[in-house]
């Protein structure tokens, strides 16, 4: 079918650009238990998902809840959204013994989801710098990023860490510092990093920009289409290409250079051409 050679071509890009910057990928150590807990096991369907937040991952995670529940759940969207994201809801691939992990690797339908990568970007930014509620990222990032990039900061914002500029988030993005003292959070990470898609070889990378049909595709594999739709929702706060263009223009072309070159990989790797917005160097 025309789907399945859609996945086809998105799965030869993959390889291809994992072929092309293998340089700097094979240098990579052998993948460990730490590096599978993005990986959502499915028991029952045989199925693993990795998921990429920002991606649709809170309904992806009430999908597999109910896919894993044995009946104790039937409509995705009746399951809170912070039970979704609760560890012990789900098992991931780091759970497992190492030859369990290999077996389920091999056999089991390996499936992800993408998105543009500066439009996610904005999305986690939206998300986690400019809704008051999240109080934990603007004490844990918040104020971190406002210590090391906002001149003459006030005592307030070096201790609520809640009024985060995207120009300064871009700035401790693209610090030197920020990627040698911790791995990025998942909210930001890339997806190369999460998903480690040189390292597994995916059967089905599904895109935010086409999340119904993809999804529902990934449900028919799974032989559960028949019972099973992905929730469809058009969320009014969605981060669009429109917005994001916006969030960019203040954004010196050099800090533009500097950040793409950290997403670029990902830009690669799941066909999303540079952005027309960007005046990179």
């Amino acid at each position: 079918s025309n789907t399945a050679i859609l996945h086809q071509i998105r799965r030869d890009q993959v390889t291809d650009t994992c072929r092309a910057n293998s340089v700097s990928s094979r240098k990579r150590r052998v993948l460990t238990p730490n590096d599978l807990k993005h990986l959502v096991v499915d028991e029952d369907h045989e199925m693993i998902y990795c998921y990429v937040p920002k991606v649709a991952c809170t309904n992806w995670k009430r999908v597999m809840m109910v896919l894993t529940g044995r009946g104790k759940y039937s409509d995705p969207m009746e399951i809170p959204a912070n039970e979704a994201h609760v560890s012990s809801n789900l098992k991931t691939l780091n759970q497992y013994s190492i030859p369990e992990i290999n077996h389920r690797l091999k056999n089991y339908m390996k499936f992800l989801f993408v998105r543009e990568p500066f439009e996610r970007l904005v999305s986690a930014y939206r998300n986690k710098f400019t809704q008051k509620y999240n109080t934990s990222f603007h004490k844990r990032y918040g104020t971190k990023i406002v210590r090391r990039q906002r001149k003459n900061a006030t005592q307030e914002a070096l201790r609520k860490g809640d009024d985060v500029k995207f120009e300064e988030f871009v700035a401790y993005l693209i610090d030197p510092h920020t990627q040698r003292e911790e791995p990025f959070n998942e909210h930001w990470q890339t997806v190369y990093s999460l998903c480690h898609p040189c390292h597994i070889h995916y059967d089905l990378i599904g895109k935010y920009e086409t999340l119904e049909e993809d999804s529902n595709y990934i449900l028919q594999l799974a032989g559960v289409g028949n019972y099973l739709k992905f929730p469809t929702y058009a969320k009014s706060t969605r981060t669009t290409d429109e917005m994001t263009t916006e969030f960019f223009q203040n954004i010196s072309s050099e800090h533009q250079t500097q950040l793409y070159e950290v997403y670029k990989l990902d830009f690669l790797m799941f066909n999303y051409s540079v952005p027309s917005y960007l005046k990179m160097e």
